[in-house]
């Protein structure tokens, strides 16, 4: 990680390692449909009204701070990703899962129905467009996959599949469905439990929700 020269205009990108394993396979899967933009770097509480060279100056510190470098790290970059919202919406909108976290033995299924909360007016709503939902480690789950949404983007993410690589795996559904591994080479020796994380974000509201995922081993 390092510091980007915030002086001139740069664009700094490269692959995470689902983007590397994309883009190796040679196959035309590697295809940038979106992106986002966030601000980790953004200090807010520097932007001072009191500044002695007036109103032009009140977001000076902020725009001086330093960029940080890309990196692959979903879990220390990005976030805190930019969402539109209607003009005057005066509450954020809230993602509610249904769970604080998840806990399933090996095989076991799960579908998670997420609503967003204080989201164009109502107090809860299923948002039209979905949400996505990413895996950290897709290898804990035998089954991980999206209903609900029928596009192109949605059914491309949906279909694909990683076996035996610590990468993660995003679906889009307004339901996830995901099944617990049976496989007990990922405990290793003495390991009982497996942990990851799922990050369910709405695709029109931007809400989010990050949730622990544990897996109980329970075949001999």
């Amino acid at each position: 990680m390092g510091y980007l020269n915030n002086s001139v205009v740069t664009v700094d990108a490269i692959l995470t390692k689902k983007g590397r394993e994309l883009l190796a396979r040679g196959d035309g899967s590697f295809k940038i449909t979106q992106f986002a933009l966030s601000d980790d770097e953004i200090d807010y509480t520097l932007y001072n009204t009191t500044h002695p060279s007036g109103s032009a100056f009140y977001g000076e510190a902020i725009e001086n701070m330093p960029l940080l470098e890309a990196f692959p790290d979903e879990n220390q970059i990005m976030k805190y990703k930019l969402s539109t919202l209607p003009r005057g919406t005066s509450k954020l909108p809230l993602l509610e899962a249904g769970y604080a976290a998840i806990t399933l033995k090996q095989g076991a299924s799960l579908a998670i129905t997420p609503q967003t909360l204080n989201y164009l007016g109502a107090t809860s709503t299923f948002e039209a467009g979905g949400y996505t939902a990413t895996i950290a480690d897709v290898r804990v789950l035998s089954n991980f996959t999206g209903v609900g949404v029928n596009t192109e983007e949605a059914e491309r993410l949906n279909s694909t599949t990683t076996i035996g690589t610590n990468v993660s795996k995003t679906v889009i559904g307004t339901s996830i469905n995901l099944t617990a591994t049976t496989v007990n080479t990922l405990f290793g020796a003495s390991r009982t439990q497996l942990q990851t994380t799922i990050q369910i974000i709405g695709r029109d509201s931007g809400a989010r929700v990050s949730i622990p995922v544990t897996i109980i081993k329970v075949n001999n």
